[in-house]
């Protein structure tokens, strides 16, 4: 019958050991999951311990792919277990995974909400257009929702303002077209970041109607 013959920590890999069975490696496992199955050199390697030391590297290396791809940038729940499934992953073995970075704090939607939401406001992004880009990347709309009025809140956020600041931006790069132009591009701009109709109108007179007139008075 077959036994484990060596258990050594991964070259490359923190906190994760290479568990080899009968002089060949067998799985790559976490310290929990050594403890869990009750592995050490000369254990009995029966078909029970074998599919629990299978499930056990399966389930790291689910982990450790989510962790890589929370390394490369925040996510939420549901954005995660999308991609992880996209790659190849089993369903049943995400939901396991992503339990448990919950529980250590690696994954929280409602901390990713307010980080993204508080980055779309600082660029001038719109109360809608920030529910928009939260719903894109799976949040619960009660988490997006009280996330947005959160950060709204805080950063005591004038929409008004916030459209008239990119507004500004845009208009150098607008300035050979006529007029009319100059309006139909500019409120296009506006809408398409999730300003409603009553704060472009607004700015436009800011920005177009009154900027004219103080150009008028300097006349």
């Amino acid at each position: 019958m077959s036994v484990i013959t060596r258990i050594t920590e991964h070259p490359r890999k923190a906190g994760r050991y290479v568990v080899d069975v009968d002089g060949r490696e067998f799985a790559v496992v976490s310290a929990d999951a050594l403890a869990e199955i009750k592995v050490h050199v000369g254990v009995t390697v029966d078909e029970a311990r074998a599919a629990k030391l299978r499930d056990a590297g399966e389930l790291a290396a689910t982990y450790d792919r989510a962790l890589n791809l929370l390394a490369f940038r925040a996510r939420s729940a549901s954005e995660l277990r999308r991609r992880l499934i996209q790659k190849g992953e089993a369903a049943a073995r995400v939901d396991r995974v992503i339990e448990r970075l919950r529980e250590v704090g690696l994954v929280n939607d409602a901390d990713f909400a307010r980080q993204l939401a508080r980055s779309k406001v600082s660029g001038g992004a719109s109360r809608r257009r920030v529910h928009q880009e939260l719903f894109k990347r799976g949040v619960a709309r009660d988490v997006a929702d009280e996330a947005v009025g959160e950060v709204m809140e805080d950063e005591q956020v004038d929409e008004v303002a916030v459209a008239e600041r990119v507004a500004r931006k845009r208009m150098p790069s607008l300035a050979k077209l006529d007029p009319q132009s100059r309006r139909r591009r500019l409120y296009s701009f506006l809408a398409r970041r999730g300003h409603d109709g009553d704060v472009i109108r607004e700015v436009m007179a800011r920005v177009l109607d009154r900027g004219s007139e103080a150009e008028d008075d300097v006349e």
